[in-house]
């Protein structure tokens, strides 16, 4: 099904990489009602996050799970039944073709229509040069199209490429398929670790569902107003495309 959204900010994924469920709890009463879904991820995981996760879906936030779950397929299944217990709306596993089967079995034996399954293609930190250096003798783009394609077999709901593939990506799986963007950066913004980066509207333009943004807002004086900017441009390039 493809991805609707009722208001621009649905759009927009707060990632809370902060070092404390404190902190992060923080930054969600700072920018709560301006982004549409919190991200939590390894950092805060293992700083006792899966509390604040449960806190946010309590609460009516809309959580982005990110744990890129790879494993034999019994524990990916195990895992993916635990998972939909947290009610989460979206969560992360490399989009290797085993692992995404049994997830999507594990997650439809349940009958769960909530908690949508996320490919990880290939990281935004990676280019060409860092996958020769894994042992992949693919470019990027190729393996991204690759697994999204492997992803669209298996029943996945969405995949996590950067925003350079997403225009290829639209083109070659069509609209089903949520295209969730991290590595996005206002203009001006340093690129930190990301080699694959772009802005938010462009992005958008490149047909991106969902975009994830964090140290842009994180590191603002005021998180409001940083994440405001974002949706503000998030909604003029979706008048556009």
């Amino acid at each position: 099904m493809a991805f609707t959204a009722s208001h621009p900010r649905d759009r927009l994924i707060l990632g809370l990489d902060l070092p404390s469920v404190e902190e992060a709890a923080r930054a969600v009463a700072e920018t709560r009602g301006a982004v549409g879904v919190y991200k939590i991820g390894y950092r805060l995981v293992f700083a006792g996050g899966l509390a604040l996760v449960e806190r946010l879906v309590g609460e009516g936030e809309k959580v982005f799970l990110d744990v890129k779950l790879l494993d034999i397929d019994n524990t990916i299944a195990e895992g993916i039944e635990s998972i939909l217990k947290l009610g989460v709306d979206w969560v992360t596993l490399h989009a290797y073709p085993k692992a995404m089967r049994s997830a999507v079995a594990a997650r439809d034996a349940e009958a769960n229509e909530r908690t949508k399954l996320l490919g990880v293609t290939v990281l935004t930190s990676m280019d060409d040069a860092d996958l020769k250096a894994a042992g992949y003798a693919t470019p990027v783009a190729d393996l991204v199209e690759a697994r999204a394609r492997d992803a669209v077999a298996a029943g996945m709901d969405g995949i996590v490429c950067s925003a350079a593939e997403a225009a290829r990506l639209r083109a070659a799986v069509g609209p089903g398929l949520t295209l969730v963007t991290p590595g996005v950066r206002p203009s001006g913004a340093a690129a930190g670790d990301q080699k694959r980066v772009t802005t938010p509207g462009a992005a958008i333009r490149a047909g991106a569902d969902l975009l994830v943004v964090a140290r842009p807002i994180l590191g603002a004086s005021d998180r409001r107003a940083a994440a405001a900017a974002i949706v503000e441009e998030i909604a003029e390039a979706c008048e556009n495309r």
